[in-house]
Protein backbone atom coordinates (compact mmCIF):
# COMPACT_ATOMS: atom_id res chain seq x y z
CA UNK A 1 0.00 0.00 0.00
CA UNK A 2 1.36 3.30 -1.09
CA UNK A 3 0.98 6.21 1.86
CA UNK A 4 0.18 9.53 0.63
CA UNK A 5 1.95 12.46 2.33
CA UNK A 6 0.50 14.10 5.75
CA UNK A 7 -0.76 18.01 6.17
CA UNK A 8 -1.33 19.41 9.65
CA UNK A 9 -5.07 20.73 9.71
CA UNK A 10 -7.54 22.75 12.72
CA UNK A 11 -10.80 21.14 11.79
CA UNK A 12 -13.37 23.42 13.34
CA UNK A 13 -16.83 21.56 13.77
CA UNK A 14 -20.26 22.62 15.88
CA UNK A 15 -18.92 20.86 18.82
CA UNK A 16 -14.93 21.48 19.03
CA UNK A 17 -11.77 22.80 17.69
CA UNK A 18 -9.60 19.53 16.41
CA UNK A 19 -5.62 19.91 15.25
CA UNK A 20 -4.71 16.66 13.65
CA UNK A 21 -2.81 15.29 10.84
CA UNK A 22 -4.10 14.41 7.63
CA UNK A 23 -3.13 11.76 4.97
CA UNK A 24 -3.83 13.17 1.52
CA UNK A 25 -3.97 9.96 -0.72
CA UNK A 26 -0.69 9.58 -3.84
CA UNK A 27 -3.48 10.33 -6.60
CA UNK A 28 -5.28 13.45 -4.79
CA UNK A 29 -2.73 17.10 -4.31
CA UNK A 30 -5.01 18.97 -1.96
CA UNK A 31 -6.59 18.46 1.33
CA UNK A 32 -9.78 19.83 -0.75
CA UNK A 33 -9.62 17.23 -3.34
CA UNK A 34 -10.35 14.74 -0.52
CA UNK A 35 -13.09 16.43 0.99
CA UNK A 36 -14.38 16.81 -1.94
CA UNK A 37 -14.58 13.07 -2.76
CA UNK A 38 -18.69 12.56 -2.48
CA UNK A 39 -18.48 8.51 -1.43
CA UNK A 40 -16.43 9.83 1.31
CA UNK A 41 -18.62 10.64 4.74
CA UNK A 42 -15.88 11.24 6.91
CA UNK A 43 -12.28 12.24 7.76
CA UNK A 44 -9.87 11.22 9.40
CA UNK A 45 -6.93 12.84 11.56
CA UNK A 46 -4.31 11.11 13.72
CA UNK A 47 -2.10 12.74 16.76
CA UNK A 48 -5.01 15.06 17.29
CA UNK A 49 -5.23 18.02 19.63
CA UNK A 50 -8.95 18.63 20.64
CA UNK A 51 -10.05 22.42 21.87
CA UNK A 52 -5.98 22.66 22.95
CA UNK A 53 -6.74 20.22 25.90
CA UNK A 54 -7.27 16.77 25.40
CA UNK A 55 -5.34 14.59 22.93
CA UNK A 56 -6.22 11.73 21.25
CA UNK A 57 -4.10 9.33 19.02
CA UNK A 58 -6.73 9.31 16.10
CA UNK A 59 -10.47 10.90 15.68
CA UNK A 60 -13.01 10.61 12.81
CA UNK A 61 -14.88 13.17 11.93
CA UNK A 62 -18.30 13.55 10.11
CA UNK A 63 -18.11 16.15 7.02
CA UNK A 64 -21.52 17.34 7.50
CA UNK A 65 -20.48 18.90 10.87
CA UNK A 66 -17.36 20.65 9.66
CA UNK A 67 -17.45 24.52 9.56
CA UNK A 68 -13.98 25.12 8.73
CA UNK A 69 -10.91 23.35 7.99
CA UNK A 70 -7.21 25.20 7.69
CA UNK A 71 -4.35 24.39 6.66
CA UNK A 72 -1.17 24.56 8.99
Amino acid sequence: MTEGRKARIRVRTVNATYVGDFVIPPMRNRVSDVLNEEQRLFISLTDVVIDNAERAEFVSINKNLIESITQL
